[in-house]
């Protein structure tokens, strides 16, 4: 496919995995890009595939272990991957919540970036009550779409509890959140003051009546290209300022929304990406080393 045709391609997928069209218009879309409905079904196989071929750090990298978790949450168990560097050092813990996607392959990648700096990570998996998350990225959507908010806000509570209570924790505990889990960080610190500090990625803000219970210290990254999620930032900053609420705020100019995620390359901002992180593990480790 012609460079531009696929640039369009990846456009729409991301416009359709982040909810701004639905399924039936999105193949309809597609299939006009590609040409028609067989090219459009191997083309959609090639998107998907786009998602789990970016690590950073490598499952079998030599300075981290990870592992495959579960801890009660108020559905049942929730399934998770646990990553931390090798050694017997207590660590301070992150909990780390994805996209609309659940817990996939890049997800888990953060995980390890996050271990890699001297942290105890903890990616929950969101779908855990309606089974995980599938394979079939399209499925995992739809699927978030039918969690319940207050149980998922729930279970994150139980994941901060976790990692708090971990033996290898020094019981201190973040949270960074990306997209949907952005927005579910900014729940999760109105509803849990065990959280110290909270990274969200261009998420919904919470409602400014519930401002005044957040105890975390916050980091908020925005995308400048981002009218649906940046609309809410004027009253969510006046809140934040009237309860007296740590927080720093930053705007990345000609970023899109989900400019973090390397693995999707119409929205990936490498220099937006690069600065958040590095701003990211900066915050925490000022927030929970010290």
């Amino acid at each position: 496919m012609e460079k531009e045709p696929l640039k369009k391609a990846i456009g729409l997928y991301d416009d359709y995995c982040h909810g701004l069209v639905d399924r039936r218009e999105f193949l309809k879309r597609l299939s006009v890009i590609a040409g028609g409905t067989a090219a459009a079904s191997a083309l959609l196989f090639s998107l998907e595939r786009r998602h789990a071929m970016a690590d950073i750090v490598p499952t079998d990298d030599p300075r981290i272990r990870e592992e495959d978790v579960k801890f009660q949450g108020a559905t049942g168990a929730v399934r998770a991957k646990l990553a931390r560097p090798k050694g017997d050092s207590k660590l301070p813990g992150v909990v780390v919540i994805s996209e609309n996607r659940g817990l996939n392959a890049h997800i888990a990648d953060v995980a390890r970036r996050l271990a890699v700096e001297g942290f105890l990570a903890l990616a929950p998996d969101p779908l855990s009550p309606l089974g995980g998350t599938p394979v079939d990225e399209s499925k995992a959507i739809a699927l978030i779409g039918q969690l319940d908010q207050q149980s998922t806000i729930k279970n994150f509570i139980a994941a901060v509890q976790y990692l708090k209570t971990n033996p290898a924790s020094t019981g201190k505990v973040g949270v960074v959140g990306f997209c949907w889990g952005g927005g579910m960080a900014n729940q999760l610190v109105v509803n849990s003051p065990d959280v110290i500090a909270a990274v969200a990625y261009y998420g919904r803000q919470p409602a400014p009546e519930d401002v005044p219970k957040i105890k975390a210290s916050l980091l908020l990254h925005y995308a400048g290209l981002d009218d649906a999620i940046d609309k809410g930032i004027p009253e969510y900053v006046e809140a934040l300022k009237k309860a007296h609420v740590d927080y720093q705020l930053y705007m990345y100019e000609g970023a899109q929304h989900a400019f973090n995620n390397d693995t999707n390359p119409d929205r990936y901002n490498k220099a937006a990406a690069d600065l958040a992180w590095t701003r990211t593990i900066s915050f925490f480790k000022e927030k929970l080393k010290t």
